[in-house]
């Protein structure tokens, strides 16, 4: 097997770890802003008549507001329970113009379909970058968008931070793991103004970005942001025997020694860009 094989495998795998806790990751992850969509809508001139492509919509958080936008919407999604709760929620919101179809982007059958405005919501990570900017570049019409959304979970200077508060717990169960570490600081994410982001760069296929900031905001208590860490990747990639210990300390030193309130800073991010005319060679 080829490094790019290894690789292709493990991103796979890790992006399927959700799958595991749709339920879980629906109730605790947070949402985006409806600035963020009106903006996005601004910007790449989508209305009811708009046909969107979504990539990886997980259990429908961004779909939903898309829906209601009045677009037509193809989500894609490779996780089955992900997908069905995905469908459940939108089915009781009466979201007609919405399917939602079960299938890596990768491996996707697009069956000629093409569309406007192709967005992908805390999920282009990932997707294959050599697989995946040239297909976005085939399935979108001529003039259509790319449009990235994600949240960077940040900090101030001088303000409590749950990894700062248990970062020898997190050492004492789980020793030298390389996701460990500081959330940046809020500003040096806002000067990150330009271009994709910390995904690989489309090259010329997509023009210049727009990007967008949106400051966001989750209190929790000591339970509910461990079930917050649960959702989320460092930790599902953790086997249950060093996790649950891990998250039930961290619950506890929240409760004892934080008196139970523990804030998660996030800046939540547009970044969009149009379709190259013609096509670079």
């Amino acid at each position: 097997m080829t490094d790019e094989q290894r690789t292709r495998r493990d991103r796979l795998g890790l992006g399927r770890v959700f799958d595991e806790v749709p339920e879980l990751y629906d109730r605790v992850r947070p949402g985006y802003p409806d600035e963020l969509f009106a903006d996005l809508a601004a910007v790449t001139g989508m209305d009811a008549g708009s046909s969107v492509l979504e990539v990886g919509c997980g259990t429908g958080q961004a779909t939903r507001s898309l829906a209601a936008l009045g677009c037509s919407v193809t989500a894609v999604e490779p996780g089955t329970g992900m997908a069905a709760l995905a469908r459940r929620r939108l089915a009781a919101l009466g979201a007609i113009d919405v399917g939602i179809e079960t299938s890596t982007f990768e491996e996707w059958d697009d069956r000629g379909r093409r569309f406007d405005v192709l967005v992908a919501a805390a999920s282009w990570h990932w997707v294959d970058p050599a697989i995946g900017w040239p297909r976005a570049y085939e399935v979108l019409r001529p003039g259509g968008w790319a449009a990235l959304l994600g949240h960077v979970v940040v900090r101030r200077p001088g303000e409590p931070e749950v990894y700062a508060e248990t970062s020898t717990l997190h050492e004492r169960f789980a020793p030298g793991n390389p996701d460990w570490g500081h959330p940046p600081l809020e500003d040096e994410v806002r000067a990150t103004d330009t271009g994709w982001g910390l995904v690989e760069d489309p090259g010329p296929l997509f023009g210049p970005t727009t990007v967008r900031w949106y400051p966001t905001v989750q209190r929790l208590d000591g339970t509910g942001f461990a079930d917050l860490l649960r959702s989320t990747s460092p930790y599902r990639r953790l086997t249950p025997a060093t996790r649950e210990p891990l998250l039930d300390a961290i619950a506890e030193h929240i409760r004892t020694r934080m008196n139970d309130r523990a804030t998660r800073r996030y800046l939540t991010v547009l970044r969009v860009g149009r379709r190259a005319e013609p096509r670079p060679a």
